[in-house]
Parts: C-alpha cells; sequence; structure tokens
C-alpha cells in the first residue's frame, strides 16, 4: 500500500502472493480525490457499449409516447425502476450490407465492414471515448463477450472475416480488440497482480488460496487507518470480490466434474447464460469500483447465435427464432428473448445504482449505449435502430425521456409502431455522447455511415 501521514492514495492497493487488490473510493481518500477533480462538478466519468444481436421485435420496444414520462413498452419494462436513468432513442438507422457480419460494425463503429480478406472498419466509440478518459487506468478499456465463432457451425455470413462478428471494439480501424469470454481470465487479470510474477500467480492458483487470504495481512493493517464508514464500504467491495471469486471457482468445479460432457468449453465459464452475463457484468462494476478501467464494451451475444433459452421456454437458438416470418408465436420467442435481455442488463444497473462513488453512484457517473446493429431481424432491417442510453454521465444526461432522432410519418402501417419519413445516422448519436464526455468532435463514422449532425441529449 501507499499510504501517507494526511490520507490513503486513490491509487492504493493489497498486495499479497500473486494478487493485488485495488481498492473503491474510500473517504480517507478525500485529498487524493480532489487532486483527481473527482468533485459533484467533476466527477470521475465511466462508459460501456452493450451490444445484442439479431435485433428486437420493435412492436414491444418502441414507446409509443415521445418525451418524458412515456409508458415503457413491455421489452424495457424491466427498466421502469431506473426510468430516472433511461432515454429510448428513436430514428436512427445504418446504411449498408444487410449481413450479419456487418451489424456490429453499424453498431460500435458506425462503418460498413468490407467483403474479403480486408480487415478494416473505424475505431469504435467505446476507444474513442478510452482515449479521453481511460489513460489514467490500469486497463485503458476492458472488453467482455459470451460467445466468440469457435464452437458455431457457419460462423460468418457472406464474404466477410468472422472478425467483424466477433468483436465490437476496435482500437484503431484496422486493429480489432478480442473480447474476452472467461470469467477467470478477466478476474485474473483484474486481480492476479499487475506486480507479481507469473510464477507466483501460478503458486497461489496451484495452492488454491483465494485472492483476498492473499492479501489478508494488508487488510488488517489497512483496518486501523479507517473509519466506520470506509471499514463498511471496504468490506461490502471485498465481499464483493470474494462472492465472484467463489462463483468462478464453482463454474470451474462443475467443468472439471463434467469434463467429458463439455470438453470445448474453456474452465471458468459457467454453465448457464445466466450466471455467465451477470458474472461478467459483476466484473465490469468491480472494475468500475476499483477503478480499474472506466471504459468497457460487452457483447451479450454473437450474431447467428445459436443459443437457445429452455429458462423462457425457447427452445430454438436465438438466430432461428430472429427469422419469426411474423408468425406470433415465433415473435413471441423472440420477444422473450429480448426482454430477458433487458432484465439482466436492469440488475447490473441497479446494482452501480447501489455502489456509492464520491458525491453520487456509479450510475450517476456512468453512461451506457445498449442496443442492436439491426432492428428487424427477420428481414435484416437497419432502418429504426434499437438503441438505448442508460446512466447520468456525471450530471451531463436527463433520463426518463423517448427521444426521436427522425421525423415521423403522418401515417403508420401498424398504429403501435412509428414510422418515419426521415431519420438520422446512428453517428449522430456517438457524436453527441463524444460531446457528453467533452471531446470535441462534429464528425464520426465513415462512408454511408457518416454522421449528419447531432442530437439533442442535455
Amino acid at each position: 500500500m501507499f499510504i501517507s501521514k494526511k490520507h490513503l492514495s486513490r491509487r492504493a492497493v493489497l498486495r499479497g502472493l500473486g494478487a493485488s487488490v485495488a481498492l473503491p473510493l474510500l473517504d480517507a481518500m478525500v485529498p487524493a480525490r480532489v487532486a483527481l477533480a473527482q468533485t459533484a462538478a467533476s466527477p470521475v466519468l465511466r462508459f460501456g457499449t452493450i451490444y445484442v444481436p439479431h435485433g428486437v421485435i420493435m412492436e414491444g420496444w418502441m414507446p409509443k409516447q415521445v418525451g418524458t414520462g412515456f409508458e415503457f413498452p413491455r421489452i424495457l419494462k424491466p427498466l421502469e425502476p431506473l426510468r430516472e436513468y433511461v432515454n429510448v432513442i428513436s430514428g436512427l438507422y445504418s446504411e449498408g450490407s444487410n449481413a450479419h457480419s456487418a451489424t456490429p460494425g453499424f453498431f460500435s463503429a458506425c462503418a460498413h465492414a468490407p467483403r474479403g480478406n480486408l480487415i478494416e472498419l473505424n475505431t469504435s466509440i467505446d476507444q474513442v471515448v478510452a482515449r479521453h478518459i481511460g489513460q489514467d487506468t490500469t486497463f485503458p478499456s476492458m472488453e467482455f463477450a459470451i460467445e466468440d465463432s469457435s464452437n458455431i457451425f457457419g460462423t460468418c455470413a457472406g464474404d466477410y472475416l468472422c472478425t467483424y462478428m466477433d468483436t465490437i471494439s476496435w482500437r484503431t480501424p484496422t486493429q480489432p480488440l478480442p473480447m474476452e469470454l472467461n470469467p477467470r481470465i478477466v478476474f485474473e487479470r483484474m486481480f492476479g497482480g499487475d506486480g507479481a510474477t507469473a510464477e507466483a500467480r501460478r503458486t497461489r492458483l496451484e495452492q488454491s488460496t483465494s485472492i483476498l487470504d492473499a492479501v489478508a495481512d494488508d487488510i488488517h493493517s489497512l483496518h486501523g487507518d479507517l473509519g466506520a464508514s470506509d471499514r463498511l464500504r471496504l468490506a461490502e467491495y471485498l465481499d464483493n470480490v470474494r462472492e465472484i471469486e467463489r462463483r468462478i471457482v464453482m463454474a470451474e468445479d462443475q467443468r472439471s466434474e463434467r469434463s467429458l460432457e463439455a470438453p470445448s468449453t474453456p474452465p471458468g465459464i459457467p454453465d448457464t447464460f445466466e450466471e455467465h452475463v451477470e458474472l461478467m457484468f459483476e466484473l465490469q462494476a468491480l472494475a468500475f469500483q476499483g477503478d480499474l478501467t472506466r471504459v468497457t464494451s460487452f457483447m451479450m451475444g454473437r450474431e447467428l447465435s445459436g443459443l437457445s433459452y429452455p429458462q423462457l421456454g425457447v427452445a430454438d437458438g436465438h438466430h432461428p427464432v430472429s427469422h419469426n416470418n411474423y408468425d406470433p408465436e415465433e415473435m413471441e420467442k423472440k420477444a422473450k428473448v429480448d426482454t430477458y435481455n433487458i432484465q439482466l442488463f436492469s440488475r447490473f444497473l441497479d446494482r452501480l445504482r447501489n455502489t456509492p462513488d464520491g458525491d453520487g453512484t456509479l450510475l450517476d457517473h456512468s453512461l451506457f449505449v445498449y442496443g442492436s446493429g439491426m432492428s428487424d431481424g427477420n428481414v435484416h432491417n437497419h432502418l429504426n435502430l434499437p438503441v438505448l442510453l442508460a446512466g447520468g454521465a456525471g450530471g451531463g444526461l436527463k433520463g426518463d425521456r423517448h427521444i426521436q432522432a427522425g421525423v415521423l410519418a403522418a401515417e403508420r402501417d401498424v398504429q403501435s409502431i412509428p414510422k418515419f419519413d426521415e431519420m438520422a445516422p446512428n453517428a449522430n448519436l456517438m457524436v453527441s455522447v463524444f460531446n457528453l464526455y467533452g471531446i470535441e468532435t462534429d464528425s464520426y463514422g465513415v462512408d454511408m455511415c457518416e454522421s449528419t449532425g447531432t442530437i439533442e441529449l442535455a
């Protein structure tokens, strides 16, 4: 640890054999917090992108009312308790091929993937933000996913490289970043000891020594320097670290016991989709709380995903149910999956809302862009994309709004679904998000996906 006579450094860590645990923001760090401009007027901001594949059932997503106080439709209903943090954006579009491979790039990089063997897209929105707010943390950004192309047949649509479906994060137009699937690997990166040797980490793992057991001496010595509220906050944070570690170990033990049943799945990945998603969300929350990173990206599914949801009564894979031919029973299956994803996201947001951070909470000081690169998965439509913003952005963004980025048509084919005579490029939203983070730019995107202006968010 690094402790001055006057205060505890914001960069203080607990160290042990093959372990290094960053600390949450404590009252004892107030002088350090001031030095970092962590004040009510200028809090430390976080940012995240969260991608879901195959679009959504738009009739269950799109609010019928514009402005504040709108009624949350079925799919978004789990977010209603977080109304003050939610902005639904309608009337956005992306231009380009309707292939699944191109879709993630529409969402995160506002660019169209080229066919053939060429790797070239655009610097993704998370990496633009990371360059601005992520350079003072251990990890300028962290990338998470639930599945990749390793165990999916027919992995890439059309003449595109699989790369375009395996990540939503691009450091540069020619440098895609891998998305990590395994919670154990993420956990070890976060708490395995940035200054420890690989041998020390290996010894701790072989001895089955918990991260917190390895730093027990530092925890004990730190307690004497903290007030009652700080001791409580630290205890809650460390309890969360221990619980995540316990769940990862349990997943590894389960995989070991069933190794003949699922030999292709790496240890550390839970058996169920829900447990996997929740572990990845919890790791992001801990990374924000310990200021290990301020920028994350998360693929909750991959285009062409074959994941089924028997817990919802949906035995078919996600991709097949998205091609529902507008059959009510098949559309109901897709709507259940869409609602389920929002439920998991809402739990994560609630976790952040209940985590103190300086003069507010982690959700007050964060902003997440959640959505898909297509709207209607049945026909691969990129018109009126399902996108929402969640979080307070450090006071820069009001919630409880349905914001129309396009011009509504006078007539609609289906009364409950808005139809737009004019729509705005998805890149317009991204430029507006950049402005919330103090990134001065008036353009973003490439070729047909390039921005044409901004969207009024403040």
